[in-house]
């Protein structure tokens, strides 16, 4: 008899309030280390004031995702919202804006690790120490996630505390040593510095300062009760940065004013000698001698490193992420989220963004990163907030576990004024990076345009629709949808992989880390010595395990077995006996449409040492064709 487990116990192994808000905080909070000094750049005396009007439009955005997250509770952000508001099509498009926020999350990041460890070795903080800097960090945590080392939340809690605790100590000695409102006053001069255009691409370039708020709506699918847990975490981040990003400007310019240089332009060292580690300009400015100062420089540079370090990784992990759903959607090639053999993760996707990462870093410009960065990251927006809208208008009737205040009626349509005001002012700051950017606006164009041409032509090459949403199977089952089982057996012999049979499992394994267990049969002739070196039949039955991971996750994990031929039946038997199995899920193979119970399957019901389920696609959609997803599975 198959154990069952009530789907409520599940919900101990998921995250809470606290883990979404330091993914999250961590990601965001890290973003002040090198937003600053770029904002101020261009922003001058009015840096605090860009950083207020980007920081509304952040509540906006924030708002926006909470709704849509809640309403589907699975990971891809704005690609997703797309997804259930357009088409596969305006998905993509989204998503692929999305990749291009983690790659230079992961390049700007990275970049600016090196400027805050020169107070250990000066040379990091110039060119090309930093640019070199950047590019080993980046390898070297390629290296580490193809390895598969993971984040531990209980770490990143502590650090986003610690870093959260630094900054606001900063900001409290700064009210009290050099804030001067005179002084930031007299920084602006309205409309010669800054100048408006470079007032408003300072508001564009200040939305750089929240990159990581796609972090929440990615762990949706972990998160225990989402309705609750995702708008607490997501407003404890917009309460703790827009509090931040309100005030260290004000303490900054206060420290480090806007000055007229000889030849009539207006510069701060806050955008110029400090642009690289704005926190430590701050720290060497606040006047608290020479003693206090190098101590603090020294726990200001390991902190910053060490939360930018952590932001670097957790754009390689977003990138995997992105990888793993957009391929679930058939929207990149196979090949690009192949899972390596031995470490089972997905290192082409890793590899491939990584170098793309490394050649944004090679010019050693900060603020073309920058821009980089709004290009793609207001595109995903603005495609967000379109989304939510036009949710409201396609399903006006759907329940909304989370709205936010205020709304307006158009033509019978209730619209959140979050999601309007919101895509308005993302739409602006990309409309603006585009027309003040001209060398930005043609490398996010390019890129787009590459992204959409490789769309087209796999979609075409696998026979797909453009704009139809068609997923890797990931069946409901028939019978026993009310059931978790706490270990599942999937065997596969010599038929093809089936992703009918490993998304039946996935949908019936309790989710604990160890839920699935996969074993691939390898057949060796009677006439060849069982240990036999067959490469090329070892090398098929090992990827069906990888094939599964992918699909699976991490409670996924597998072997091959090497069986003489006929012997499958009991090979199977004794395997779910071993690791006490609850259930068996076997895909049932056709020819035509005629099932074929084979002598495997028939060996197996036959002396069932638990529940069996099989998997049965009388179309053959079950490799990967989307109708499979429809199709049942049935019991004995």
């Amino acid at each position: 008899m198959a154990h069952r487990v009530p789907r409520d116990q599940s919900l101990q192994r998921v995250h809470g309030v606290g883990a979404l808000f330091s993914a999250a905080y961590g990601n965001v909070g890290s973003s002040i280390y090198y937003a600053l000094g770029v904002v101020a750049a261009f922003a001058l005396g009015l840096t605090p004031v860009a950083f207020m009007i980007s920081g509304l439009i952040f509540v906006c955005t924030a708002a926006t995702y909470v709704e849509g997250t809640v309403m589907f509770p699975e990971a891809g952000g704005s690609a997703s919202f797309a997804r259930h508001a357009f088409n596969e099509l305006v998905s993509f498009v989204a998503g692929w804006g999305q990749m291009l926020n983690y790659i230079i999350t992961v390049a700007i990041s990275a970049f600016f690790v090196p400027h805050y460890l020169g107070v250990f070795w000066e040379p990091l903080r110039e060119s090309p120490g930093d640019v070199i800097g950047g590019i080993v960090l980046i390898a070297g945590l390629a290296a580490l996630n193809i390895k598969g080392t993971q984040e531990s939340a209980k770490l990143n809690l502590i650090l986003a505390i610690g870093d959260l605790a630094t900054q606001v100590l900063l900001v409290i000695v700064g009210l009290v040593l050099v804030f001067s409102p005179d002084t930031l006053i007299g920084n602006v001069d309205l409309g010669v510095a800054p100048t408006w255009g470079d007032f408003a691409l300072g508001i564009a370039l200040g939305m750089i300062a929240y990159t990581g708020i796609e972090t929440i709506s990615n762990m949706s699918e972990e998160a225990i009760t989402p309705e609750k847990t995702i708008p607490r975490g997501a407003a404890f981040v917009v309460a703790a940065v827009i509090g931040l990003y309100a005030l260290l400007p004000v303490i900054a310019l206060s420290a480090m004013p806007v000055t007229e240089t000889a030849s009539g332009s207006y510069t701060t060292e806050l955008g110029t000698t400090y642009a690289g580690d704005p926190v430590l300009g701050i720290v060497e400015n606040l006047g608290l001698g020479d003693a206090v100062t190098d101590v603090l420089r020294v726990y200001v540079g390991i902190l910053a490193a060490v939360i930018l370090v952590i932001a670097t990784n957790a754009g390689m992990i977003g990138v995997s992420r992105l990888t793993f759903s957009m391929g679930q959607h058939r929207q990149l090639p196979e090949r690009l989220r192949q899972v390596h053999p031995r470490f089972r993760t997905p290192h082409i996707a890793i590899i491939t963004f990584s170098v793309i990462a490394s050649i944004a870093l090679i010019p050693g410009q900060a603020d073309l990163l920058a821009t980089m960065y709004s290009f793609g990251a207001m595109l995903s927006f603005t495609v967000a907030h379109l989304a939510i809208l036009w949710m409201r208008r396609r399903y006006p009737d759907r329940e909304r576990p989370w709205t936010p205040v205020g709304s307006v009626n158009f033509r019978g349509v209730s619209l959140p004024l979050t999601a309007v005001f919101g895509g308005l002012g993302t739409l602006g700051a990309w409309t603006v990076v585009m027309v003040m950017n001209p060398v930005t606006a043609a490398i996010g164009l390019g890129w787009m345009m590459l992204g959409g041409a490789v769309y087209v032509l796999y979609r075409r090459h696998q026979d797909l629709p453009i704009t139809k949403t068609v997923k890797v199977v990931l069946p409901e089952p028939l019978d026993v949808e009310e059931v978790e089982f706490r270990s599942i057996l999937v065997p596969f012999e010599d038929d093809p992989f089936s992703e009918l049979t490993i998304g039946t499992a996935a949908r019936l394994a309790a989710r604990k880390r160890r839920g699935i267990h996969v074993i691939s049969l390898l057949n060796v002739p009677a006439h060849l010595p069982i240990n036999a070196p067959l490469p090329r039949q070892q090398e098929k039955a090992q990827s069906k395990i990888e094939r599964a991971k992918l699909i699976g996750g991490q409670r996924v994990t597998g072997h091959v077995q090497r069986i003489r031929p006929g012997q499958a039946p009991k090979a199977i038997v004794e395997e779910a006996e071993s690791i006490e199995a609850s259930a068996i899920v076997m895909q049932l193979t056709y020819r035509g449409h005629t099932p074929l119970y084979g002598k495997t399957l028939q060996g197996v019901l036959g002396h069932r040492p638990c529940r069996v389920i099989v998997a049965a696609d009388p179309t053959g959609g079950g490799n990967g064709a989307g109708p499979a997803a429809e199709k049942p599975a049935v019991t004995a």
